[in-house]
């Protein structure tokens, strides 16, 4: 039994200094620009396996450097509450999950009758419910495994987020690290990248179509003429007016 006691007090301490490491590094971001970020290193360390070679393309931009199409689109795009929510969205998270289910749902029920469950089949398209706050944790400090612990770990990291920076820090660290291509990372690379030209001179439907790639950024890399690109671009540039900035 006091092996057992033990074993629990040094997992609670872990578990603790594990927390006290997340908020420390969280305040740092409050003043301190970060060079690269866990999902970028990933990311980067996975097309170095597949081509060889090292793919990342990066320019840190201030907030106010920014165009405010820009912000304004991502905003539109991937989390319309951003300016009002403490960080999570739970009726968006709950909304995702109740049409992920159904989309599970209507897949099995098109599959073959006689067809094994290991077999082929379209799988069907996962609907995310993440702020643009609980995106930036998951960039920030962890991978892109998706297990029950590490989406607790980003839970807590999401409102020390909230509690210790203002929204204007939290958007403009997003749009600093999120990944917009294979090696593209952060809106200066993403406007570099495919117009050519500073964020601070995007238009508003370059914008929209940059806002509208994040989920599927290397997807849509290979696919630019995408007709759904093209007319999700127009619905979200039309939605940029209403949207408040932080």
């Amino acid at each position: 039994m006091k092996a057992l006691a033990r074993w629990l007090v040094l997992v609670l301490a872990a578990g603790v200094g594990l927390q006290i490491f997340f908020l420390a590094r969280v305040a740092m971001t409050r003043w301190v620009d970060p060079q690269s970020t866990a999902f970028q290193r990933t990311q980067a360390w996975a097309v170095w396996r597949e081509k060889g070679r090292l793919a990342w393309h990066r320019k840190w931009v201030a907030y106010g450097q920014m165009n405010d199409g820009i912000k304004r689109a991502v905003i539109a795009s991937e989390d319309g509450g951003f300016a009002q929510h403490d960080g999570v969205d739970w009726d968006a998270m709950e909304r995702a999950w109740q049409r992920n289910n159904r989309a599970a749902q209507r897949a099995e029920s098109s599959k073959p009758s006689g067809t094994k469950s290991g077999g082929a089949q379209r799988t069907p398209k996962i609907v995310g419910g993440s702020t643009i706050t609980q995106q930036l944790a998951k960039n920030l400090f962890f991978s892109g495994e998706r297990t029950l612990p590490r989406k607790g770990e980003e839970l807590v990291v999401t409102y020390a987020l909230e509690l210790l920076l203002d929204k204007e820090r939290i958007l403009e660290l997003y749009l600093n690290s999120v990944e917009w291509g294979s090696g593209v990372f952060g809106i200066e690379a993403a406007a570099q990248h495919y117009f050519r030209k500073p964020a601070s001179q995007l238009g508003a439907w370059e914008s929209a179509r940059l806002a509208v790639m994040l989920p599927r950024p290397r997807y849509f890399e290979r696919l630019p003429q995408s007709p759904y690109l093209a007319s999700r671009a127009t619905v979200i540039q039309s939605r940029m007016g209403d949207v408040e900035l932080p």
